[in-house]
């Protein structure tokens, strides 16, 4: 049955999802700019994005929350938080800056189409509850969904798994009814995911199995920064704590960062010396966690108070590094011919990319294809006008980044006031039209699989500023705030 359509509204700015990046930007446009109209579309029927969606035992946040949280909202707890906290962090923002008006939930993008002669977007919307549909238009149109398909996550093909008769879940699409107690659970996968779930689950089930083919990096970190403890003591405002442990774990991952660049052999012995002391004399951590990559090749899988490693030393936990050859009724048969039998897999083998949303965009009636575009600065994309998307870190809390592009953004919305100007597009220059196009992520610096399998999907990136994406903290803090509003790439109408 066709679905009824209808022109709905018009706002000044459109947001597109309300989890840590969305909400973010709502708060910062709210403030920097009172009197401008804005939504918030967001396709679930609640706020958080990844927090909203990811209910798996045990979730919970692989940065700390004085870089994850927000700058204006101090964190009062522990650095790493659980899943429920970080909800309830967002829920406080939303309810202590009058955000929950903006917010329309079961609201999916569909398409997205730039005129020119209008100088707007028009925003197709499928209102999930009902099944209608209605258009937004627009002035200039904000990208805060991020880039997991949370609907299909990864799940490589395995031999034999219609044999399997055991259960078969995803942490992604974790079934709420799933009793895993006395089970014999294998955990495929040894990334951030099975960091969580192996001790989250070992208390309960009868054994826990992480199965993985290659290793990958670990550290443990304490729950909470040394100086916390003492900084609490000092009764100071929170305020002040906030930033000052802020600055202390940005100060960290800095080090951290420039270390896995600089010296990734002292940085791989410093894990894994790390790790030996944790585990039982004669373990091998060398076949089970020292990967072929250097140290921040890949994320470095957090382990609070070594968690994970207290999950193995118990009994309740053990880590296998083999191939899958194929499943049977009972469970895996590995590739050296031993074999794990199962009541439980759990495959935590990562997730997809959906560079926003999938939905299809024109501009001026002509279909944009972003494999063959470029970013300006990681804020904009060549040829869009007046489109802007976040994308946070890999080695720094997300939500930093989330924050200097809310800057940028409201800096530009006020220099397009300031200067009568309606829309403003990154170009290329004459001197751009033969630029090589690289792949979206330079495996080099950046190589997971969940980036190795979706390079196609992305845009991509040039080989000369302003045209290239991905930097640490440490640079775009310095470099972003910075940047003039007059550069030539910037043509404005």
């Amino acid at each position: 049955m066709a679905t009824a359509q209808h022109t709905s509204e018009h706002v000044d700015v459109l947001i597109i999802g309300a989890g840590v990046s969305g909400i973010g930007s709502a708060y910062h446009l709210k403030e920097q700019h009172p009197g401008r109209s804005f939504a918030v579309l967001e396709r679930n029927p609640g706020h958080g994005g990844t927090w909203w969606t990811h209910r798996y035992p045990g979730a919970r946040s692989d940065s700390d929350l004085f870089t994850y949280g927000y700058r204006f909202k101090p964190w009062r707890g522990t650095a790493i938080a659980t899943a429920d906290e970080i909800r309830k962090y967002l829920t406080d923002v939303i309810e202590e800056n009058q955000l929950a008006p903006y917010i329309r939930y079961q609201h999916q993008m569909t398409a997205a189409s730039w005129s020119t002669q209008e100088q707007q977007w028009t925003v197709t919307v499928r209102l999930l509850d009902s099944g209608a549909e209605k258009t937004i238009t627009t002035r200039f149109l904000w990208l805060c969904q991020g880039y997991y398909d949370h609907e299909k996550p990864f799940t490589p093909h395995w031999p034999g798994l219609e044999n399997f008769q055991g259960r078969i879940v995803h942490p992604q699409l974790w079934p709420q009814d799933l009793d895993y107690h006395g089970k014999r659970v294998v955990v495929i996968g040894s990334g951030a995911t099975a960091a969580t779930l192996i001790p989250a689950m070992a208390p309960d089930a009868g054994h826990v199995t992480m199965l993985q083919r290659t290793p990958t990096f670990f550290l443990s970190r304490p729950r909470s920064h040394p100086l916390e403890a003492p900084l609490r003591e000092l009764d100071l405002p929170d305020e002040w704590v906030h930033e000052i442990l802020r600055r202390a774990h940005i100060s960290q991952s800095t080090k951290f960062a420039h270390m896995g660049k600089e010296d990734p052999e002292a940085l791989r012995k410093r894990l894994l010396d790390d790790i030996r002391a944790r585990l039982p004399d004669g373990f091998d951590v060398d076949k089970h966690f020292n990967p072929a990559y250097r140290p921040w090749q890949q994320r470095i899988a957090v382990v609070p108070d070594g968690d994970m490693f207290d999950a193995i030393n118990s009994g309740k936990a053990s880590v296998v590094t083999d191939g899958i050859e194929n499943f049977d009724a009972r469970g895996i048969v590995l590739t050296s011919g031993e074999r794990l039998d199962a009541d439980i897999v759990v495959s935590a083998t990562g997730f997809n990319l959906k560079l926003f949303d999938d939905v299809p965009f024109t501009v001026d009636g002509e279909r944009v294809d972003f494999s063959q575009r470029v970013p300006y600065r990681g804020v904009m994309i060549n040829g869009l006008p007046n489109m802007a998307y976040v994308m946070g870190y890999f080695r720094f809390g997300w939500t930093l980044r989330v924050e200097l592009v809310s800057d940028w953004v409201c800096r530009m919305l006020a220099h397009l006031d300031q200067t009568g100007k309606r829309s403003v597009t990154a170009t290329l220059r004459p001197q751009d039209a033969d630029m090589a196009l690289q792949p979206w992520c330079d495996a080099s610096n950046f190589n997971p699989g969940y980036i190795t399998r979706s390079q196609h999907l992305m845009h991509r990136s040039g080989d000369r500023e302003p045209w290239t994406h991905l930097h640490d903290y440490d640079q775009d803090r310095d470099t972003l705030p910075q940047v003039s509003l007059h550069e030539d790439v910037l043509v404005y109408r």
